[in-house]
């Protein structure tokens, strides 16, 4: 699942590291300096030795599904990095065995330790206020992965489609998908249409550098711009409702302006207090039932199911350059 470097996080103790490759294991073993009796090279065997309260996943995108298959009949609680599935049908039968074995089921975002994530849904979300939202848009991504210096193992499946589900479309459309589904709160999608484009085959030979994804619903519209292009990472949304805007420029810095003839507001917000400011902290306050995730939060199952159709609905459309409906019940 990765090697993680610290033995000791908010809320939680390391007690195992499962990692298949022997040369990976051992190398990072030695450079956080983690004893070897941490160290396994498979997961039921971990699981067993261990018996771990909560488990992290940081591998692949399709190893999250065997993860929770060895997690969730044992009652180990379980957080994935986003996305939360590579495919629907993997999303679909996680939540349905953590459903069974009343586990809870994490997908960890960066964009969920924000503040200004926090503060653009509270305000977006009093309609009196703000108006009904009317359009949505995220820029999510950095200039690429090779570009920034991400390590050769995670590039090894980060940059293989069957791995990963694809290339920028998932890494970063996942993150206006996430949030998306959570200022939309009961409203399903309706159709999702999406263009791909591969500007750096000679980089990422296999998938798609570069994504648009436009998610319709009955009175609002979503633009998830993804990127491994972008001349500088970038978090950030636009919220345009009835009366007003609110611009999240990165975790910290809100502009807004409510009104044709007001004039634009700019605050800096102080960080989020423990434990919203950090995933380990979060998920230990969730499994011992400090904290409890409110629908379609963003951590939580239902809202990462959407994502997860999103995600696949976007691939079709760009496979076939058709509008994909999305079912409704």
């Amino acid at each position: 699942m990765g090697i993680v470097p610290r033995s000791t996080f908010a809320g939680m103790q390391l007690v195992g590291v499962e990692e298949a490759q022997t040369d990976l294991r051992r190398a990072y073993g030695e450079k956080h300096n983690l004893d070897p009796s941490l160290l396994f090279s498979d997961l039921d065997e971990m699981l067993d030795t261990v018996k771990p309260e909560a488990v992290a996943a940081f591998g692949s995108i399709r190893d999250h599904l065997r993860v929770v298959e060895c997690c969730a009949p044992r009652g180990i609680h379980v957080m994935v990095e986003k996305p939360m599935a590579i495919s629907v049908a993997d999303a679909e039968r996680m939540a349905a065995l953590a459903h069974q074995h009343g586990i809870h089921l994490l997908t960890n975002y960066e964009t969920t330790w924000y503040a200004s994530t926090h503060e653009a849904i509270a305000r977006t979300s009093d309609v009196a206020v703000f108006g009904k939202i009317r359009k949505v848009v995220f820029h999510d991504g950095h200039p690429g992965p090779v570009e920034i210096g991400c390590s050769p193992e995670f590039l090894s499946w980060l940059t293989d489609p069957a791995q990963s589900g694809g290339g920028a479309l998932p890494d970063f459309g996942c993150y206006g998908a996430n949030l998306m589904t959570r200022i939309m709160g009961d409203a399903q999608p309706l159709r999702v249409t999406a263009v791909i484009h591969q500007f750096k085959p000679d980089i990422y030979p296999r998938v798609e550098d570069d994504a648009t994804i436009l998610v319709s619903y009955a009175d609002a519209e979503c633009v998830i711009q993804a990127s491994w292009n972008w001349p500088v990472s970038r978090k950030d949304i636009e919220i345009y409702a009835e009366r007003g805007y609110l611009v999240a420029m990165n975790g910290r810095d809100i502009r807004a302006r409510m009104g044709d003839k007001a004039e634009e507001h700019n605050e800096t917000l102080p960080p989020l207090p423990a434990p919203l400011n950090d995933p380990f902290a979060h998920f230990a306050a969730v499994v011992r039932g400090d904290i409890t995730l409110e629908p379609y939060d963003v951590a939580g199952m239902a809202n990462n199911v959407t994502v997860v159709r999103i995600l696949e609905a976007a691939r079709q459309s760009a496979q076939c350059g058709q509008v994909v409906t999305l079912a409704t019940d």
